[in-house]
């Protein structure tokens, strides 16, 4: 019994140590079972793009079978506003496969929908989808003859030209019947008749039809001058007797009227021989000798020293009726300056202008924003806004300001806006520019981007003149600016830019000279630190003259550049000659016609030139003069008027007033000359004047007018802008 239990014993220690081996060397291995699969998804939660109602949007999640036997999967539906592009696999290999799923509204909300997955070996996954649907963008109020949509694909607003016999609003009071031709609004001129025949019947494009004074009636150029019945027109009457009528004028012999007839003859004593001028009398015959009372000075009847007030203020404004408004820099306006009740502006504003006898005042009350003021009250008719009307302009900029304005026609006005571009800081050198063309009414008529190399340059390119033509055509003068802070000095070369007067591009050209004022006469384009005019109709040059045109003023004949060497900044001309000289030159050939010489010892002291009328005499028709100063070799300050036919002096008249700059700023009243100076900052620079706090003058000068010849405008006066049509 022992020897068969030890044997037993020891089977059992064979059998155990056997099983503890296999123990051992298995320990790392686990024992093999069926393969089991895993289901899951590349994503939890799928966000669609934001949509629009009746537009798309696709995503992709990937179903991922994470083991090595297919499965089988059940899913719930999906529904809408989602749906499958892809079917959701009901068999999935090892591996994964993409689903492509939409969203796709109907209506603005905010949507969210799960979807379940249940596979075969029990694993279940869930796919959130989630999207918006945003309303609809508003877009931009589209100009007239266009409706602007916003396109769902290109995610912009479009413009559509409206077709041509769509009716539309012109805006302007003077046209009638108005439809859509080529996408601009044209109609009929309104006929305007009072029924009086010594008025002119006009229409205003703001407020409609109105009866104006006529022009007087037009003699015979001897002894029959025009007179004007209400019910028949303009007839002719006898001269007055003694109004001379011949080449000779002395008090010995001269051509006079007599009873309707010229005659020549012995002149009485106390003839009148000579006109009167603003400073002195008229001169009468005694003897064979035309005596003359000595001159005057003229003195002011009114005085505004912005210094002694503290205000920023350095631009003047003159209404058709002799009211003064006061501008500057972001001062503040000072409305009807001159009367008994002035009115301060609340806001500041600057580069105030005449249009439709109104104000426009830009930046009134806030950046970016144009408006058409009563120039008594200063109460706005009209506010143009341009971020608010173009609000995908002021998404790509950083700031919206008004950069110039320019009066192209009754119903046409330019309004030029500056921009730092969005992404930039505000110490940027870098630019944009907007054109905008407004009807009478601040309505959009055009609005574009402008786009040239030298705008693109980060040098603050900048809008150094405007001017228009009669057609109401608008020309642009671009330049690099030469230093850093306003006000800006212009630099070359300039870049020229023609606009039509609804804003379409008409032509565009470089030229080497440093960018300035733009004077326009008779097809010509005057450019200030230019001697090539150059074609308004295609920008080519024609003549030219032997200095530069300067702060020309020109009739239809003949053209007044601004002598050499003078200028409207606080120094003066500094080392330069004495200029003593104005010059006429013949349009549109520029010839030389005429030579103006000031007396010894005298020279002109400014850039500033004026067009006024002034009574020839007694019974003879007004004379267009260009006005301008000079000083005295005793320091004498003068105005001076010379004709502009042939350059005669028609006066010179001592002035009484003690000088702090040169004249830098002329404006003309119905009798009377208003004179700006003291301002201490440069005045050949964009803004002109920036920031100074100058004196303004009132000189009556009963009888003078200002001229109505074709007006190049206001130069030195900031963002006035320069057109051949009268702004009045």
């Amino acid at each position: 019994m022992a020897r068969a239990t030890r044997a037993g014993v020891g089977r059992a220690v064979i059998l155990l140590a056997l099983v503890l081996g296999v123990g051992t060397a298995c320990r790392d291995k686990p024992p093999l079972k069926p393969a089991v699969g895993r289901l899951r998804l590349s994503q939890p939660r799928l966000d669609f793009p934001a949509a629009y109602p009746g537009t798309t949007r696709e995503a992709e999640v990937r179903v991922v079978n994470g083991g090595r036997a297919p499965l089988d999967v059940t899913w719930t539906e999906v529904t809408a506003p989602f749906a499958l592009v892809d079917v959701l696999p009901v068999r999935v290999q090892a591996g994964e496969v993409p689903v492509r799923l939409r969203f796709a509204p109907s209506a603005v909300g905010t949507y969210e929908v799960t979807v379940t997955g249940t596979s075969s070996d029990g694993g279940r996954v869930e796919l959130v989808l989630a999207g918006e649907a945003r309303p609809l963008p508003d877009c931009f109020t589209p100009v007239t003859c266009s409706t602007a949509t916003f396109d769902v694909v290109t995610e912009q607003c479009v413009e559509t030209v409206l077709p041509d016999g769509t009716p539309c609003d012109p805006g302007n009071a003077c046209l009638t019947d108005a439809t859509c031709q080529a996408g601009r609004c044209k109609g009929r001129e309104r006929t305007c008749d009072d029924g009086n025949a010594c008025t002119t019947d006009v229409c205003h494009a703001l407020d409609g039809c109105q009866a104006v004074p006529a022009p007087p009636c037009p003699g015979d150029g001897r002894c029959q001058v025009g007179t004007c019945d209400p019910q028949k027109g303009c007839g002719l009457a006898p001269a007055p007797d003694g109004t001379f009528c011949g080449a000779e004028r002395g008090c010995d012999v001269a051509d006079l009227c007599v009873e309707g007839r010229c005659v020549r003859q012995n002149p009485p004593d106390n003839f009148i021989c000579a006109p009167a001028s603003p400073c002195q009398g008229e001169g009468r015959c005694r003897g064979s000798v035309c005596e003359r009372p000595a001159a005057a000075p003229l003195a002011t009847d009114w005085t505004y020293d912005a210094s002694f007030e503290g205000q920023t203020l350095h631009d003047m404004l003159v209404g058709p009726e002799g009211d003064v408004t006061l501008s500057g820099f972001y001062g503040f306006p000072l409305l009807d300056a001159a009367g008994q009740a002035p009115v301060r502006s609340r806001e500041p504003g600057r580069r105030c202008m005449l249009w439709n006898d109104r104000l426009l005042c830009m930046d009134l009350p806030e950046d970016g924003t144009v408006s058409l003021l009563e120039r008594s009250t200063g109460v706005p008719r009209w506010t143009f806004t341009l971020a608010e009307a173009r609000p995908d302009f002021a998404q790509k900029t950083l700031t919206l300001f008004l950069a110039r304005l320019a009066v192209m026609a009754p119903d046409r006005l330019a309004a030029l806006f500056e921009a730092y571009p969005a992404g930039q800081n505000r110490d940027t050198l870098c630019r944009m520019y907007f054109l905008v063309v407004l009807d009478a009414f601040g309505r959009m008529v055009s609005t574009q981007e402008l786009t040239d190399p030298l705008l693109s340059e980060c040098n603050h390119p900048h809008p150094f003149g405007l001017a228009s033509d009669t057609r109401g055509d608008l020309y642009i003068s671009f330049a690099r600016t030469t230093n850093v802070g306003a006000p800006l000095v212009p630099g070359s070369p300039t870049l020229l830019m023609a606009f039509s007067s609804d804003g379409v591009p008409r032509w565009k050209q470089t030229q080497d000279f440093r960018a300035g004022e733009l004077a326009v006469a008779n097809g010509l384009l005057l450019p200030e630190y230019g001697t090539q005019a150059l074609s308004t109709g295609d920008g080519s040059p024609t003549a030219s003259i032997p200095q530069a045109f300067g702060r020309v003023v020109a009739t239809r004949e003949v053209a007044v550049p601004s002598a050499p060497g003078t200028t409207v900044n606080p120094g003066g001309g500094g080392a330069t000659p004495a200029a003593t000289q104005l010059k006429g030159f013949g349009l549109p050939a520029l010839g030389p016609v005429w030579t103006y010489s000031l007396r010894e010892g005298q020279s002109l002291t400014t850039k500033e030139l004026r067009l006024a009328t002034w009574p020839a005499g007694p019974g003879l028709p007004g004379e267009t003069v260009a006005l301008t100063t000079a000083v005295g070799s005793d320091n004498t300050q003068l105005l001076v008027a010379v004709r502009a036919r042939d350059g005669s002096e028609a006066f010179q008249c001592p002035l009484a007033y003690s000088p702090r700059t040169v004249t830098q700023l002329m404006e003309l009243a119905p009798g009377a000359m208003l004179m700006m100076d003291g301002a201490t900052t440069c005045g050949e620079c964009d803004p002109p004047f920036a920031y100074s706090q100058a004196r303004f003058m009132r000189f009556p000068m009963p009888g003078l007018l200002p001229a109505r010849e074709p007006w190049p405008g206001t130069f030195g006066g900031p963002g006035h802008g320069h057109h051949e049509n009268s702004v009045r």
